[in-house]
């Protein structure tokens, strides 16, 4: 490449072994693609569809649903497609592009589940309020402000990057995350981390602190309550709690490994970042598709409907060919 599509192209360096798996690989990550399309967009969906499900905590879960629709869709395809490509590269624009929606949508990820925490805590503790206070209307502004104020503090990242010279042109790692950051001729750092430690701070230090003080809010509460409130607070909090535990661990890799300098085998980064992507868009309908209960009820009827009707339009066949059989041929009985 000539010194313009240096400036340019950036190559991938953290595939594994790519021309021995790389048939492997896609086949594992395109199911898990259409895993992640078809669970997530089914409960989805079904929230969408049911009135029953149109409350606000059911809401916030289409919208964690909705985003980890998003946050695969910005990875997986350009991931697939370099699995069988003779070169894994990308442009500098696009891969800012992937940076930019990536850690928007992970902030997205920390202010919803921030939502559901306040939802459960006005329904658990003020439960005379809630209707007051989670009106349609404020369900609406708070999911504007999940999508919008991430997406909006990364405006400067996205200046810059655009704005930005390139001195290396090999990116440690398998899709666009905070290492392009190292690939930067001069960068100055004290701006650069300051500017990182307020997004740090803002899109998932500050939503993660609310989340604690709301639920350790509604534990004090269930605590002196009788069993009935405990149990249903265990049956509505637990889902979000184990999404939250999973999120932030997952999260706690790219904070560690790609933004600081910490020297890794190729091998263990590379399935650690798998884990990042894989693991979270399929525990997210998973946990609440089983432990949720209305929406487990609704999928159940939904399921145990496709194979009643599947059963009837068998019927229905058998009865037409035997029928055709007693017309042809009188002397054949029916199957």
């Amino acid at each position: 490449m000539n010194d313009e599509l240096n400036l340019t192209f950036i190559t991938f360096g953290g595939h594994v072994e790519l021309e021995k798996y790389k048939f492997l690989y896609f086949a594992v990550m395109f199911i898990a693609y259409i895993l992640i399309l078809c669970s997530n967009s089914t409960i989805f969906c079904l929230i969408w569809i049911k009135k029953s499900l149109h409350e606000p905590m059911y809401i916030f879960i289409a919208g964690l649903l909705f985003n980890s629709v998003m946050f695969s869709t910005n990875i997986y395809p350009k991931l697939l497609m370099d699995f069988l490509s003779e070169k894994q590269i990308t442009t500098h624009s696009f891969c800012s592009f992937q940076v930019i929606i990536f850690y928007s949508l992970t902030g997205s990820e920390f202010f919803l589940l921030a939502a559901m925490s306040y939802d459960r805590y006005v329904s658990i503790c003020k439960p005379l309020q809630y209707h007051t206070v989670m009106r349609r209307k404020n369900v609406k502004i708070l999911l504007v402000l999940a999508w919008l104020l991430p997406a909006c503090q990364l405006m400067p990242s996205a200046v810059f990057s655009n704005t930005s010279k390139i001195c290396n042109f090999t990116l440690n790692g398998i899709f666009c995350n905070n290492a392009i950051s190292k690939l930067y001729c001069a960068i100055p750092k004290s701006p650069y981390l300051i500017y990182g430690v307020f997004i740090l701070i803002n899109a998932v230090f500050l939503p993660l602190l609310f989340i604690l003080f709301t639920y350790s809010k509604i534990f004090i509460i269930c605590y002196r309550s009788c069993r009935e409130v405990r149990k249903k607070a265990a049956q509505t909090c637990l889902p979000h709690l184990l999404v939250l535990i999973s999120f932030t661990c997952l999260c706690s890799y790219d904070v560690i490994i790609a933004r600081l300098e910490i020297n890794l085998p190729q091998t263990a980064r590379f399935i650690m970042t798998l884990q990042v992507i894989l693991y979270h868009p399929l525990f997210n309908p998973i946990v609440y598709g089983l432990k949720m209960k209305e929406i487990s009820q609704h999928l159940r009827r939904l399921f145990c409907q496709g194979k009643f009707i599947l059963c009837i339009s068998t019927d229905v066949e058998r009865a037409v060919i035997s029928v055709v059989i007693q017309v042809k041929r009188p002397d054949i009985l029916p199957v």
